[in-house]
């Protein structure tokens, strides 16, 4: 089943960070993106920053996925052929603290798109899932066989979506991919789009370039008794323009063989402890960034990253920034956008 003409990927989340850096590459590809956001976690500033970008302004709705009729409505107004999901909320900490309004935007958001998409007769399904639902019980590197948990009401969302995917694709109407991602970080080399979390950053990049620039007084380092290369937490960090990338190679994939449903890994392969991550940005950026060891947060596991052999191999995707471009242009972003 091909993109059909004049028809146009929906992008839930498209004005958040990485929904915003996938409509760029989308374009840039040659689709046309009508993206649909609640302004949550994202501003309309980033509508500008894309055309500027792309020269395309993408069609925008506001609404929210836990609105049956305002996502009705978007398939009602618009020739949709495939969905990319990223609409839900992500800090593990905010859904350990509030565990229903993460089930109700994450699980009960995605039902009212998935039935929208049925209704209209549109099965092509991305879903943003997470490196999250492989638990604490897992050895790394993480593939995607392996069993899967959660450690938070976060992970758990992601989790039951993957579930109902999964038996959603019993139904050979369906082609769904759902993409583990590990942690996006950096911004467009352009400086336009980038990540501004609301608040005090949940994710190590924001809070470091954030406490780089003055903004924070100095960044909290969650535990260092870990059972890892320096004790503190390692994760898997990929730019988000690779990240991004990802999406549009996997909807290609989508289009050129038949899927009923795959999951896949998107990292880069490699951990980096939160020290390793620290130093970088201070040698790249030529900057100190203080910072001061703290407790463990609650929900956080000591290492976390990718086996990503399964999307090389099928997709024909890989990462292709380093530490340094990450650090680099996250800092070109907070310098131009503070």
């Amino acid at each position: 089943m091909k993109i059909k003409q004049n028809s146009q990927i929906l992008v839930t989340g498209g004005l958040g960070y990485i929904g915003s850096h996938t409509v760029a590459e989308l374009i840039a590809t040659g689709y046309q993106v009508v993206i649909f956001d609640n302004l949550t976690n994202s501003h309309l500033g980033v509508l500008e920053n894309l055309e500027t970008i792309s020269g395309q302004r993408p069609q925008l709705v506001i609404g929210d996925v836990t609105s049956s009729s305002e996502i009705d409505q978007v398939f009602q107004d618009y020739e949709i052929d495939a969905v990319i999901h990223f609409a839900g909320l992500k800090s593990v900490s905010e859904s350990l603290a509030q565990p229903l309004k993460y089930f109700e935007n994450n699980v009960t958001g995605t039902i009212n798109l998935l039935k929208a998409m049925a209704a209209n007769n549109v099965y092509r399904h991305i879903f943003s899932s997470s490196a999250t639902v492989y638990g604490a019980h897992n050895e790394v590197p993480f593939k995607e066989e392996m069993s899967r948990g959660a450690t938070n009401p976060y992970g758990r969302s992601k989790l039951m979506v993957e579930d109902i995917l999964k038996d959603l694709s019993n139904d050979p109407n369906w082609e769904i991919i759902a993409l583990r991602y590990f942690n996006p970080v950096g911004a467009h080399p352009s400086s336009l789009l980038g990540e501004e979390p609301k608040g005090i950053p949940n994710n190590l990049m924001p809070y470091l370039v954030q406490t780089a620039s003055g903004r924070l007084k100095e960044l909290q380092v969650f535990g260092n008794d870990y059972d890892t290369k320096d004790g503190t937490g390692v994760r898997d960090y990929i730019h988000v323009v690779d990240l991004a990338k990802a999406h549009v190679a996997v909807l290609s994939y989508m289009i050129k063989k038949p899927v009923n449903f795959e999951v896949f890994n998107v990292g880069t392969g490699h951990g980096i402890s939160v020290l390793e991550m620290i130093d970088c940005f201070e040698k790249t950026n030529n900057i100190k960034v203080p910072f001061k060891i703290v407790e463990r947060r609650p929900g956080d596991v000591g290492e976390a990253f990718a086996d990503v052999a399964k999307i090389k191999d099928l997709v024909g995707w890989n990462a292709t920034h380093s530490l340094e471009d990450m650090c680099k242009d996250a800092w070109n972003w907070e310098q131009k956008n503070k």
